[in-house]
């Protein structure tokens, strides 16, 4: 069912360093959203390395910097990739686009309002780090979903972006979506691991959205540009993107 709200459910899909999937778990959860008749839009708010559109094999004609420059209507930018999933592209190798200034904070959030309104869920795919774009996103955001791997250095850098944002913006409710998972074993010790840690230095209790395991699958994929719900729908990590799907808005 789609949220009984007038406005969208925003989400922030980030996460402390690159290469942990976040692009495409974002692309690959959207579809399986839209799959109970919710209407999705993804705003790749990867200012500065877009790429959203790369693994929907989109042809992208006007992006967010084209509408916070001219003023125009950002519905012009967004581009249908599947019947009930919109995406709203963001520019690659404009570096500038990194670090918004506060009116451009403002003008891209009345952007993404005035866009969302016809939608149930807004995802919003951010670059990796702790940019002051990535910041504003998930202060905008209602929720954000965070992303890691098994990977020390994946939870060591998700550990210091959690705190930045909890310490400097009060944000307390994180959402742990867990990717590459070799066993349970390794998932829940993962978890347990930064969830202790956040626990005795934050205080902060992080939710476990999920885990996804590591699937050959995936990355066939990412290079076929397509994504993995559709490409191969029985396989381990769609089954599991399904079931986040299925209970997002609960544990939300």
């Amino acid at each position: 069912m789609s949220p009984k709200k007038k406005m969208p459910l925003t989400l922030c899909v980030t996460s402390g360093k690159g290469g942990v999937g976040k692009t495409s778990f974002t692309v690959n959860f959207a579809l399986a959203l839209t799959r109970n008749d919710s209407r999705v839009l993804v705003v790749d708010g990867d200012m500065g390395l877009a790429n959203v559109d790369v693994l929907l094999r989109l042809s992208v004609k006007h992006n967010i910097r084209d509408a916070l420059e001219s003023g125009a209507d950002p519905r012009q930018a967004l581009i249908f990739a599947r019947p009930n999933l919109a995406v709203l592209p963001g520019c690659s190798g404009v570096p500038e686009m990194v670090s918004l200034g506060g009116k451009q904070q403002d003008r891209l959030a009345d952007f993404i309002k005035s866009v969302s309104a016809d939608f149930d869920y807004v995802l919003i795919d951010t670059a990796a780090g702790i940019g002051s774009s990535v910041l504003w996103y998930n202060r905008y955001s209602d929720h954000n979903i965070f992303i890691l791997s098994p990977d020390p250095t994946s939870m060591t850098d998700a550990y210091a972006l959690i705190k930045l944002l909890s310490r400097d913006y009060g944000i307390g409710r994180f959402n742990l979506v867990l990717n590459f998972v070799r066993g349970a074993r390794e998932g829940s010790h993962t978890v347990d691991t930064i969830k202790r840690v956040t626990q005795r230095f934050l205080k902060l209790e992080l939710a476990h959205l999920g885990s996804i395991p590591e699937d050959r699958a995936v990355r066939q994929a990412v290079l076929d540009q397509l994504p993995f719900i559709e490409q191969t729908p029985g396989s381990k990590a769609a089954r599991a993107i399904h079931e986040m799907a299925q209970r997002v808005h609960t544990l939300l």
